[in-house]
């Protein structure tokens, strides 16, 4: 059980100092220590515990309109948390309470009860719940079973294919009975996609050939292709497509730097140009947020029984969640990227 303690009376948190131009470094951040306030009615204060990092925050740090709004400049970095309840003044939740919320890149976080979703048990560790049963699983499960609706016998391409994401995607089709193949960086992350999560085949974008390799493991086409990245890869995977394919468009990491994205060749301009383009759409994981605990309770029931693996890379300490997180944005994380904020 946890309980309030001297330390949660203050807070370490991450802020936004500077808006970067394209690649972002660590001087856009800034690490500061103030008192967490006093509780108000209806509030709970959050010790977070595992800090997720995720592609999607490098669009947030920009000032241009995207699907989520932009950070401000002096702002906590947004992000979901997993967590404790340390104090409380809600009846919905009492102190040691596990939790997850979107309190950012801080140690004590307080806010409305409502903010907080309660951890429902399911027999998993509390780290996963930011990873393989949770958003980023979530991601993979509703993106691949609803948009990309995959059938028995069929092609599977998913770029990526080692992240929080992509590791999912692959795994969950191959349980549909699919030939997956993933593509990712280095020799390294194509072994363990191929050796321990159990793909067909994975390509290393980093060795050259990209088209040729992706094509003599794809000897049928692809009817399913799974977007993280863009950039060569998406049009690599063009030519391969077969009438009738499905892309679920999750993310484009490859161009996230761009300092304007409106000028870059995105997967809809790469997808719309075909002479049969294939059923793509850009999605965010929200659109099932009312089936999130069905999902998260299969999502669990696979990791339990052995068939959904996955793997974490962690930082520790909040302060050097600006480093991990600009390393994650370079492909240099093996799966899910935490970071362990407190014990």
């Amino acid at each position: 059980m946890a309980t309030q303690t001297e330390n949660d009376q203050k807070n370490t948190r991450v802020l936004l100092a500077s808006r970067p131009n394209g690649e972002p470094t660590v001087e856009n951040f800034t690490v500061e220590t103030v008192d967490v306030p006093a509780l108000q009615s209806g509030e709970i204060a959050v010790r977070t515990v595992w800090l997720s990092l995720d592609p999607y925050m490098r669009g947030r740090m920009n000032a241009g309109k995207s699907y989520v709004a932009p950070i401000e400049v002096g702002a906590v970095m947004g992000g979901e948390v997993a967590g404790v309840v340390v104090a409380t003044k809600s009846d919905a939740f009492v102190v040691g309470d596990e939790v997850t919320a979107y309190s950012g890149w801080q140690r004590v976080a307080v806010m409305p009860a409502a903010h907080a979703q309660k951890v429902e048990p399911l027999g998993v560790p509390l780290s996963t719940r930011l990873g393989v049963v949770g958003m980023p699983a979530r991601t993979a499960y509703f993106g691949l079973l609803r948009l990309g609706r995959p059938v028995a016998g069929e092609t599977v391409v998913v770029s990526a294919a080692s992240g929080a994401v992509g590791s999912v995607v692959g795994q969950i089709a191959k349980l549909k009975g699919c030939h997956v193949v993933g593509v990712a960086g280095g020799a390294e992350k194509c072994n363990y996609v191929t050796e321990e999560l159990g793909f067909d085949a994975c390509i290393d974008y980093r060795a050259g050939d990209l088209a040729t390799n992706l094509a003599a493991a794809c000897p049928k086409g692809i009817d399913v292709y799974f977007e993280n990245v863009g950039g060569e890869v998406t049009r690599a995977v063009a030519g391969l497509l077969n009438v009738g394919a499905r892309a679920p468009i999750c993310g484009m990491v490859a161009l996230y730097n761009s300092p304007d994205m409106s000028k870059e060749e995105t997967p809809f301009h790469v997808f719309g140009a075909l002479k049969n383009p294939p059923e793509h759409r850009f999605f965010v994981v929200s659109e099932w947020r009312d089936e999130n605990p069905q999902a998260n309770a299969e999502l669990a029931s696979w990791v339990r029984d052995g068939k959904l693996k996955y793997r974490e890379s962690i930082a520790h300490g909040l302060e050097n969640a600006p480093a991990a997180f600009l390393g994650m944005l370079k492909g240099k994380n093996f799966g899910k990227q935490l970071v362990k904020v407190s014990g």
